[in-house]
């Protein structure tokens, strides 16, 4: 045998060797995957006697992993140790790059949202831009993760990027100055005396505890009367933060169930009795950028009748993604569960759709519309689950004809919280939904959680 299909199978039964039983358990005999393995190998081994150029074997294998998980599902991916630094320092509240989460559509490198505040929303990046270059480099043969890693850089440091939008005719460069991205998740501000905004734009290690700062500064000042709570744009992050942000809300009740093939991926998460907020009412407004962890949230106060949710149809990612730790600091992304809302319904593929369907229809400085683009949304990734509940239907209602996907894009991002007059004169969901908060809390009796 060649050393490196020896050398490449010995690295994968090192790695691979916990996930034997697993694949036994499903009836694939050992000898088909070694079969397959071997195979491997000896393309493998063929490429590095044949091919013109000499090879980076590494580089090879390397790549061969990546096609691997990327023919399972869009959100499994291997990561290299840098990788998983930077994955580890975003979730713990910051990075440095240009603020944008991204995501492969048909290949191609697209906008799910920019975070707001950070250069990609100042300089107007949209849901659904098409990211063809970074530096002038393609990225049709970029890996996410390798994209992800070209955008982010030292503090201080240019990129370019070049966007094609569907209305424009020719692609547009974008220059912009990478800087620390510090996710602030959760801001707030004062509607009237007693009704207050809180907008959570991603769920971090620190946003259930700052919420409840922000929950108990209000409640000091005056009693709670109603609260909107915007969830737009926010595309996931930490479950045990969305979770937890939910129980915030609820004293009691499934908040989300996840089920996978091992056992411990079969998960009831439930409300706690206790230090919750429930006397109030609430509208939660969420968007086709509202992913993930948002969409927990949004369904579990859905389904317990403790919120209205306005707005416009979520992304439906409703799959979980486990970190596995692999040798040498590397890591995998993979794709272990999927997670339902309290009634049982997944919202793989389909989202949430909301109780008042509003679609956006801001208007800029210069008192017009923004042209629509098309907001990306679960279903529109290649290789996404179906969602089995369903028969993978799309959501009835969700939006008006020919607005589905593109109704998102003029939402206007909070770039200075006390200007909240002027923000509820150009956000028409925003004011909507702060009508009928104001509606709720003058009924008969205030929402409770069930």
């Amino acid at each position: 045998m060649h050393y490196p299909m020896k050398r490449f199978l010995l690295l994968l039964l090192i790695v691979c060797c916990p996930l034997t039983t697993v694949l036994a358990d499903d009836k694939i005999q050992d000898r088909e995957i070694y079969r397959d393995l071997e195979t491997f190998a000896n393309v493998l081994t063929l490429i590095q006697q044949y091919y013109v150029d000499e090879i980076n074997s590494s580089k090879v294998i390397s790549g061969a992993i990546n096609g691997m998980l990327g023919s399972l599902d869009p959100h499994s991916a291997y990561m290299t140790p840098e990788d998983f630094k930077d994955l580890e320092e975003e979730t713990s509240g910051s990075f440095t790059g240009i603020g944008i989460e991204i995501s492969m559509r048909d290949g191609i490198l697209t906008a799910v949202a920019p975070i707001e505040g950070t250069p990609a929303d100042r300089q107007g990046i949209k849901s659904g831009d098409q990211i063809i270059r970074i530096n002038g480099e393609l990225t049709k043969t970029m890996t996410l993760m390798e994209a992800v890693r070209k955008l982010r850089g030292a503090k201080g440091t240019p990129v370019t990027i070049t966007v094609h939008r569907p209305e424009w005719k020719e692609p547009r460069d974008f220059t912009m100055i990478r800087e620390a991205i510090p996710l602030v998740s959760v801001r707030h501000a004062e509607l009237e005396p007693g009704f207050a905004y809180i907008r959570v734009s991603n769920f971090q290690a620190t946003t259930t505890r700052d919420l409840r700062t922000t929950l108990k500064s209000l409640k000091k000042k005056q009693r709670i009367l109603g609260i909107v709570l915007d969830l737009r744009n926010n595309p996931g992050g930490l479950l045990d933060q969305a979770v937890k942000v939910a129980d915030i809300f609820l004293d009691r009740g499934v908040i989300v169930s996840t089920r996978g093939r091992n056992r411990e991926e079969q998960l009831v998460f439930e409300a706690h009795p206790g230090e919750s907020y429930t006397d109030f009412p609430m509208v939660v407004v969420v968007n086709g950028g509202s992913a993930s962890g948002s969409e927990i949230v949004a369904g579990a106060l859905q389904d317990h009748k403790r919120a209205i949710i306005l707005g416009t149809t979520t992304f439906g990612k409703g799959s979980v993604q486990t970190i596995l730790p692999l040798p040498e600091g590397a890591g995998l992304r993979l794709t272990t569960a999927k997670y339902y809302t309290p009634s049982g319904d997944s919202i793989q593929a389909t989202g949430i759709k909301p109780d008042m369907v509003v679609p956006l229809t801001t208007v800029n400085e210069a008192g017009e519309r923004p042209r629509n683009g098309q907001t990306v949304r679960e279903k529109d990734l290649p290789g996404h689950f179906e969602n089995e509940t369903t028969g993978a239907k799309q959501p009835e209602g969700g939006s008006e004809p020919g607005e589905r996907d593109n109704q998102e894009e003029g939402f206007q991002k909070v770039e200075d919280i006390r200007q909240i007059t002027k923000r509820l004169e150009k956000d028409n969901q925003l004011r909507t939904a702060f009508i009928t908060l104001k509606s709720l809390s003058q009924g008969p009796g205030q929402r409770r959680s069930r």
